[in-house]
């Protein structure tokens, strides 16, 4: 077994300002890559977010450079073999054999744990800077507000490992379908002009005004009457699962673990033997490449 070596004690950190809960994804030397230290801990301020009747909205955001480059699949901080104190009904995935071990522990800690947050019942606002990756992508799409800098950029290359997306599928909700089609199969960066253009995000500033531009949006939420918010908030989602985003969801669910287990039965290796950082590599190869064709 791998030893896990965390670097940081605190991978969420917590304050709450002018009736705004600021949670903050603290992994910022690894551009905040998600293990299940970072999940649960996420899961407990928002639980804390929750509780405090102080609390009118919540921004979510990332420390350092990115918001999220996604699920930690290569850091010295990966904990997938770890048990973890349950928030669903799911058992420890640790004992599981095959493919049962991934699509458990997958149930809670990414589908489970996203949709669980995308009905906290308080407005929740993004902020992002940089990266929104994959499992980025994720934590971004449970938020209600969608607050970006020019130098935002949002990605889902998992197709490059033979898998249909992220677990939490909101991509033909997020974006129009040939659209979403182009994101998943190219697997390219979508600027944050273009994902505003699309509706996947509210605004666009300056990488220096992001912050304030954020506090400004939380804090006048945080005006708003509480149950008219819930309710609100409630009401477009009900909406979102009416057209089928809940189901559509499951489905590709089991698709995605199906692409994890022919992983395994033709590679040995559930992620097809890619890595953070060849798939980092890949990405950054991928996006000159583009570079240059757009200059051509």
């Amino acid at each position: 077994m791998v030893d896990i070596v965390y670097e940081t004690d605190e991978p969420v950190l917590y304050r709450v300002e002018s009736g705004v809960a600021w949670v903050t994804m603290n992994r910022p030397s690894f551009n905040n890559a998600q293990n299940s230290q970072m999940t649960y801990a996420l899961d407990d301020a928002f639980r804390r977010a929750v509780d405090d009747d102080e609390v009118k909205s919540i921004v979510l955001a990332g420390a350092g450079k990115h918001f999220s480059a996604g699920h930690d699949i290569g850091t010295p901080g990966r904990d997938v073999t770890k048990s973890f104190d349950r928030k669903l009904l799911w058992p420890d995935h640790t004992n599981k054999p095959g493919a049962e071990f991934l699509y458990t522990r997958e149930q809670e800690v990414y589908l489970g744990m996203c949709r669980r947050w995308r009905d906290v019942p308080k407005p929740t606002v993004a902020m992002v800077q940089g990266a929104c990756i994959a499992g980025g992508l994720m934590l971004a799409w449970i938020c209600d507000l969608t607050i970006a800098s020019e130098d935002a950029f949002f990605q889902d290359p998992v197709v490059r490992m033979g898998i249909p997306g992220v677990e939490y599928f909101a991509h033909a909700f997020e974006l129009p379908p040939r659209v979403a089609k182009e994101f998943l199969l190219l697997g390219e960066r979508m600027p944050a002009d273009r994902a505003y253009e699309l509706g996947m995000v509210n605004r666009i500033v300056a990488r220096a005004d992001l912050e304030a531009e954020t506090r400004r949006v939380a804090e006048k939420l945080a005006e708003m009457p509480r149950l008219g918010l819930s309710l609100t908030k409630q009401a477009v989602n009900h909406v979102e699962d009416l057209r089928g985003k809940r189901t559509a969801m499951d489905a590709v669910f089991h698709m995605h673990h199906f692409a994890h287990a022919q992983n395994d039965l033709t590679t040995g290796n559930s992620l097809a033997g890619l890595t953070g950082k060849s798939m980092a590599e890949a990405n950054k190869k991928d996006a000159a490449a583009k570079k240059d064709g757009d200059a051509g």
